[in-house]
């Protein structure tokens, strides 16, 4: 079976749109779009995987999508371009730098935490994926036994 767009709901409430293929029963994401909390948003992110599944497959020669197609009508089609997240990071460390926090806690992994919490409230699990999604090295989680 060739790529297609998934859809999930996460536990923040959010849908995630991901490119994702199925082989023998396994599911492999190939790429995580974003992650929605609008219906524009949805929409957005759903069109620009469906783009990139169309280009994929053109490349690869392939002739069928395996591309879900509403029928009622499709809001005007708006492209992304690109993704500025890293440009929000940046900035928001800016701000926490010219606020004193750094002199404060001069952890980096802790500003990574705080920083990628404000971006996307989420889990402290979660917060991982959005760090990596800014491109980002993620922190390590590290069991402790406490001895």
């Amino acid at each position: 079976m060739g790529e297609y767009v998934r859809r999930v709901k996460t536990r923040s409430g959010a849908t995630a749109v991901q490119i994702a293929s199925k082989t023998r029963g396994v599911r492999t994401i190939i790429e995580h779009i974003g992650s929605a909390h609008t219906d524009l948003e949805l929409e957005l992110m759903v069109q620009t995987a469906k783009t990139r599944v169309r280009e994929r497959a053109q490349a690869a020669g392939e002739t069928e999508l395996q591309i879900d197609t509403p029928t009622d009508p499709v809001v005007p089609r708006i492209t992304m371009q690109h993704s500025y997240s890293r440009l929000l990071y940046d900035t928001l460390v800016g701000l926490y730098d010219r606020l004193g926090f750094t002199d404060a806690v001069t952890d980096r992994v802790f500003r990574d935490l705080v920083v990628a919490r404000l971006i996307e409230p989420a889990s402290k699990l979660d917060t991982i994926r959005i760090l990596e999604n800014l491109g980002l090295k993620a922190p390590r989680i590290v069991a402790f036994t406490g001895h």
